[in-house]
């Protein structure tokens, strides 16, 4: 593999952070061990980090990630034994797994993230086939990937055996369903009163009903438990939040509400900068508060931004994937990125399975800057890394090394995944 060029600048408080977690490497792995003694971790997911250099946080957990295809082929053996190990808790004998990917068949990237996740889960010792959602799939169809990769997707079945129903293909019985379809409409009625089969993620983790602020408030818990645990501040790893509902930005309804809201989370970041001498000017990421594909996002650094709003800006923030309309918000602190990779900007999304880090990539955007979204138009894809596990560090406490680097993202990033686990535990995430 070609190690990408990766331009970082730690320095201050992000070095005395990352020193602080190699320091603490047993008792954080500890902390873990007994957090996952009470909490079921997602199947899957992939967590978005922002590394300011003064702080290192996460900005979005998806609970249905799309990228595997972007995973070095040096982390594929980490992720087999993850799957192992997760399938074992929920169905040991299990030999069948429906895999039920997103409708966007003509996303050839997107299927190629299909082709690389049933290899995995072949690897892992199951058998997988393919089924669709969309009702206009009436029979087999063939399907070219990204790399000229084939897949047959199927049309589901569902039947009753005996008094209870099932769901499955033609000549398949499936122990597990595993849905890589983030049910951005709701969970149609094929999927739903599935007793006696395995669902992962749980519907109730769709899009229709989970919410970012919810997820972010578990979030919020979980940092601040882990904080008091290591003698640190929580915001050095927690971006505040806030939310704000009632909104038509077609029609510039609540947009004053939405202001005081603004105008609230960046006095909050300017009383950090302050404390932390930190010369720079806050801004905040306004995103819909459900969704993903970086759609209803926008960047604010002032109240009065939301008063010159354009129709592009407007219709961009009034509709999210599928046509749903976007009326409630998440206000989020804006965390600038000093990771680059042959000199454009760069953030890194970490991938786990189960409660373990399997690897993740950089997603690059040259023409974006290091306080911009990079999920936009110009992105590409760089795998992180990984020489060793990433669980590994060097206790010498290099700096420069990219494990100690990648040990710190797996940190956040399993804490983000912990608060996805209380999230859905919690019941509805509405």
């Amino acid at each position: 593999m070609t190690t990408p060029h990766l331009k970082t600048a730690l320095s201050g408080e992000l070095a005395t952070l990352e020193k602080t977690m190699i320091d603490a490497t047993i008792q954080i792995e500890r902390w873990f061990r007994l957090q996952w003694q009470d909490n079921t971790p997602p199947f899957y997911g992939s967590v978005d980090i922002r590394n300011a250099g003064y702080k290192i946080a996460p900005v979005d957990t998806n609970l249905f990630p799309g990228g595997f295809n972007n995973l070095s082929d040096e982390m594929i053996p980490l992720a087999v034994i993850a799957v192992q190990s997760s399938i074992d808790k929920y169905c040991p004998d299990a030999k069948h797994l429906l895999l039920i990917p997103e409708n966007h068949t003509r996303n050839t990237f997107y299927l190629e993230n299909v082709f690389r996740l049933t290899q995995i889960l072949q690897q892992a010792g199951l058998i997988v086939r393919l089924g669709s959602l969309n009702t206009e799939v009436n029979t087999p169809i063939k399907l070219i990937t990204a790399s000229n990769n084939i897949l047959v997707i199927e049309p589901l079945i569902r039947c009753k055996q005996g008094n209870q129903e099932r769901l499955g293909l033609a000549g398949f019985d499936p122990c597990i369903i595993l849905l890589n379809n983030d049910l951005t409409i709701g969970a149609p009625a094929i999927l739903r009163d599935l007793n006696s089969q395995i669902i992962l993620p749980p519907l109730k983790a769709g899009w229709a009903t989970r919410r970012k602020t919810h997820h972010f408030s578990m979030y919020d818990y979980v940092a601040k438990s882990f904080a008091s645990e290591l003698g640190i501040d929580d915001w050095l790893i927690n971006p505040y939040f806030s939310k704000s509902s009632g909104l038509d930005f077609s029609e510039g309804t609540g947009i004053s509400t939405l202001q005081d809201n603004v105008s609230d989370v960046l006095e909050k970041i300017k009383l950090k900068y302050t404390e932390y001498n930190i010369n720079e000017t806050p801004f905040l990421i306004v995103k819909a508060d459900a969704g993903t594909y970086g759609m209803g996002i926008m960047q604010v650094k002032s109240p009065d931004d939301l008063n010159h709003l354009n129709r592009k800006q407007r219709n961009k923030m009034s509709i999210i994937k599928e046509g749903i309309p976007v009326n409630e918000v998440i206000i989020q602190e804006g965390v600038p990125t000093i990771e680059q990779v042959n000199g454009a900007t760069a953030e890194p999304v970490v991938y786990m399975m189960d409660r373990f880090v399997i690897g993740g990539f950089y997603r690059v955007n040259i023409q974006r800057g290091r306080d911009e979204n990079l999920n936009a138009p110009g992105m590409s894809f760089e795998p992180l890394a990984f020489e060793k596990p990433c669980n590994i560090v060097d206790s010498h406490h290099q700096k420069g090394d990219l494990n100690n680097r990648f040990y710190t993202y797996g940190v956040v990033s399993r804490l983000a995944l912990l608060a996805a686990s209380m999230e859905l535990d919690t019941g509805s995430t509405t």
